[in-house]
């Protein structure tokens, strides 16, 4: 069956969710995929901040053909196994964190911290149920976790939604005090901003909300779904603030490329569930708890994190002299790490579709950024590759 062939049944029995581009993948190696027509194209994607090794990595692909071998890919949270306890020791330490809650994607993260927090917030007399997020955040599709998303598209024609959310303004500490009632039980925030335009956290913003939660006894959340697991270049991005927070959410590279979502607790937050208040049938899996180790050991050796950091600065850089040639296209380059953002004046679809048409895979943040999210391996000859596609593609827009 040709690609054409396989994008029509695809259409046909594919709820449409996504606006997916005509294109089917077959295999990949390093930062390039191929489709099942043989044509290659370097990925600038990364599965969406997930495929942190890139494709065909050698020690992941060991980690997890041990556990297909041994026949235990699952045996239910009813038991311990040991590739989850392994991964729960290895990412509570590197985090500084103390305990964890392995579930299967961002979002089931982002629910269980919500959940931990409104029963946080039961403890108090009287019960404080409110949760302050921010404007243009993006915490997932499950119910809970788009109405914590303060972006009203994602909010739609899906009310009702659940009560007891407020939103306050990014980077705007005064914003967050006046939003926070006597009522809230913890403010939620990504130290990166991803969907909504690839927007760093001001370190003294961050700084005051955990003063802020500090003086009101409430949990201070970080959702570092997208923005975690060396992709700032630190094992975490709070790490790049030096402030801490009470949760943590993870998910996206966690496995480096298994599904798998993370909620991992600290101090006051450690002994908040019980059994019985939350499960995930599939979570803490021995296959994606194998991946979830591997990714978690080459985060501890700090070359990895220290190449995330140097091609940062050298994508980064590159990003800025597009700015200059183009400046009626772009405006600012910004980001951290590997998770980088260009802002366009044009619809950044329009050059999404280009760079496609040219062999790179980019793609859209917000409502007017061109995002780059390659795998955390990648180096200086790809970068260049793919800003002299962006770079082309531009120029046919100027």
């Amino acid at each position: 069956m040709n690609e054409q062939e396989l994008i029509t049944q695809g259409k046909h029995y594919l709820l449409d969710t996504y606006s997916q581009v005509p294109v089917v993948f077959a295999t990949g190696k390093g930062c390039y995929l191929t489709d099942v027509e043989g044509k290659q194209y370097l990925d600038f994607v990364g599965g969406i901040a997930v495929n942190a090794l890139g494709y065909g990595d050698a020690g992941l692909s060991l980690a997890l053909k041990k556990v297909l071998d041994s026949g235990l890919l699952h045996c239910s949270n009813l038991y311990y196994n040991e590739y989850a306890i392994k991964a729960a020791k290895a990412l509570t330490e590197l985090a500084g964190m103390d305990r964890v809650f392995f579930c299967n994607s961002g979002a089931e993260a982002n629910e269980a911290a919500l959940k931990l927090a409104r029963k946080f917030g039961h403890r108090s007399s009287p019960i404080r149920t409110d949760i302050v997020t921010m404007v243009h955040s993006f915490h997932g599709r499950t119910y809970g976790a788009i109405t914590a998303t303060g972006q009203d598209k994602y909010h739609a024609n899906f009310d009702p939604l659940p009560t007891g959310f407020s939103y306050a303004l990014f980077n705007d500490l005064e914003s967050v005090k006046a939003t926070v009632t006597d009522a809230t039980c913890a403010i939620l925030v990504e130290p990166i901003q991803g969907e909504g335009g690839i927007i760093p956290a001001e370190k003294t913003f961050l700084e005051g909300l955990r003063a802020l939660c500090d003086e009101k006894d409430m949990l201070l959340i970080f959702d570092e779904v997208q923005c975690g697991m060396g992709r700032s270049g630190k094992p975490f991005a709070f790490q790049t603030y030096g402030v801490q927070p009470d949760i943590l959410t993870l998910a996206k590279a966690l496995a480096g490329g298994v599904p798998a979502g993370a909620t991992v607790t600290k101090g006051k937050a450690n002994n908040v569930f019980t059994p019985g208040d939350h499960a995930s049938t599939f979570g803490g899996n021995a296959l994606a708890m194998a991946g979830a180790c591997e990714m978690l050991s080459r985060l501890k050796d700090t070359d990895l994190c220290a190449h995330v950091e140097e091609m940062g600065i050298y994508l980064r850089g590159k990003l800025d002299e597009l700015v200059s040639k183009y400046p009626s296209l772009c405006t600012v380059a910004r980001g951290k790490g590997l998770m980088n953002g260009l802002v366009l004046t044009v619809p950044p679809r329009k050059v999404v579709d280009a760079c496609f048409e040219r062999g790179l895979l980019v793609l859209a943040a917000g409502y007017d950024v061109l995002r780059f999210v390659p795998p955390l391996t990648v180096g200086k000859v790809d970068i260049d590759k793919a800003i002299a596609i962006v770079d082309s593609s531009l120029a046919t827009l100027a």
